[in-house]
């Protein structure tokens, strides 16, 4: 019994001392994982020695890219030097005297002589139709019928209202006449016979049976009328040319209601055009228009009609003799002769006028210069450099612009300017055509 209280005793110390072995050991190792916080005494002297050595590298550094930066400038002050000192290259023309008259091509279209659009007159359906398009029809001739049940009814019964009242005159005119015969027995009877006061009623019979007969005569002429107007419309069942042309258009077709009127939401029948001679429509701006208002010019008009150019030479036939005051332009007419049929309605062309000259000198419109004080040309002198001059333009085609002061023949234009040279520059002339 002892001796198990000794063993287990035993047992007890060998674990305690086991325990306290393991404790220790962990404070070891604890221990040696602890950071010292102990300096060595020359830390603070190599911190300094490393802040000095960056100091000195970015000022070094800062000195490098003010240097590399001044010679940079210094060399694009060079360039800009060399460059200002370059005279700047220029392309010049020289202007040249005005001739005896100056040539203004101008767009245009032609035009038919008539032109017609055709609109039903009478209510109905489309019975027949005769031409088509591109036929030639003549003036009067029947281009499509159409049925009007409603037109016929209604001249019908304008009819048989009429001779009701051609009947009524007939009644009225033996009503008349027996008023008459009465009204004459009683005023030729002697006095005494009859009153007076009868002779009166007689005579007043007589004055109204012979005014309803001039109402009846007045309601023939009325329905007269009426009958009249229904078959005048009944005319219009006939669609007919009204001139000598060619169809352009047709949009009907058998069996189409037909509405009379010419609104924007009636149909038209046919479109039909007279196309001898032909009208060549031109807007003229308004700095050649008073030209053109002064007489009949000559013009040459031409225009592409295949292989075979189309080219007519005469005269402004009629000007509008006003501006566009919106474009500012004149209308021009030119009457040109198309018995060939070569010319077309619709076709561009172009008008050449020969007008008489307004100015000294021309110039090409890249010369111009518009600045605020006005039109002017920079002009290159002798010494080679840009001399800027006010102009007058008298007349202005678009390429072409006639001078009337500022410049004189022979003088070099400078064709289209850069906005980097200035007056007094230096330039060099590239090419004179």
């Amino acid at each position: 019994m002892q001796m198990r209280n000794s063993d287990k005793a035993d047992d007890t110390g060998i674990k305690e001392t086991d325990y306290e072995d393991e404790v220790t050991a962990d404070e070891r190792r604890a221990e040696s994982r602890t950071v010292s916080t102990a300096y060595a005494p020359d830390t603070a002297q190599r911190l300094r020695k490393a802040a000095i050595i960056v100091a000195c590298v970015l000022i070094v550094a800062l000195l490098l890219v003010r240097v590399v930066g001044f010679f940079h400038e210094h060399a694009l002050a060079g360039q800009a030097r060399a460059a200002a000192s370059t005279p700047h290259t220029v392309d010049v023309i020289v202007a040249a005297p005005v001739g005896a008259a100056q040539h203004f091509a101008l767009p245009g279209q032609t035009a038919a002589w008539h032109s017609s659009t055709i609109y039903g007159r009478v209510n109905g359906y489309v019975a027949s139709w005769v031409v088509d398009i591109g036929d030639h029809v003549r003036s009067g001739q029947i281009m499509a019928t159409i049925d009007t049940p409603e037109l016929d009814a209604e001249l019908a019964a304008a009819r048989a209202q009429m001779r009701t009242a051609q009947a009524q005159v007939e009644v009225r005119k033996a009503e008349a006449a027996f008023a008459k015969t009465t009204y004459e027995r009683w005023r030729d009877s002697p006095d005494g016979v009859v009153s007076a006061q009868e002779r009166e009623e007689k005579r007043a019979a007589f004055g109204t049976a012979n005014a309803q007969l001039q109402s009846a005569f007045a309601q023939v002429a009325l329905d007269q009328a009426r009958v009249d107007q229904y078959a005048a419309l009944s005319a219009y069942k006939e669609v007919r040319a009204p001139f000598d042309g060619t169809i352009t258009q047709r949009n009907i077709d058998i069996g189409n209601l037909v509405t009379a009127g010419s609104t924007s939401a009636t149909s038209p029948l046919y479109v039909m055009t007279q196309n001898d001679p032909m009208r060549v429509m031109i807007e003229v701006p308004q700095s050649a228009a008073t030209d053109l208002m002064q007489g009949q010019l000559p013009v040459t008009v031409s225009g592409s009609g295949g292989a075979q150019a189309l080219v007519y030479s005469g005269k402004v036939t009629r000007t509008a003799e006003a501006l566009n005051a919106q474009a500012r332009t004149l209308q021009v007419e030119v009457d040109i002769p198309n018995a060939a049929a070569r010319w077309v309605p619709g076709m561009y062309v172009t008008a050449s006028f020969d007008l008489p000259p307004r100015g000294l000198v021309q110039v090409p419109a890249a010369a111009l210069l518009f600045r605020a004080s006005g039109a002017q040309v920079a002009s290159v002198n002798d010494q080679g450099r840009i001399v800027m001059r006010d102009v007058t333009i008298a007349r202005d085609d678009g390429n072409m612009v006639e001078l009337a002061s500022g410049v004189k023949p022979g003088d070099k234009l400078v064709l289209n300017l850069s906005s980097q040279i200035d007056a007094g520059d230096p330039v060099e002339v590239a090419r004179q055509p």
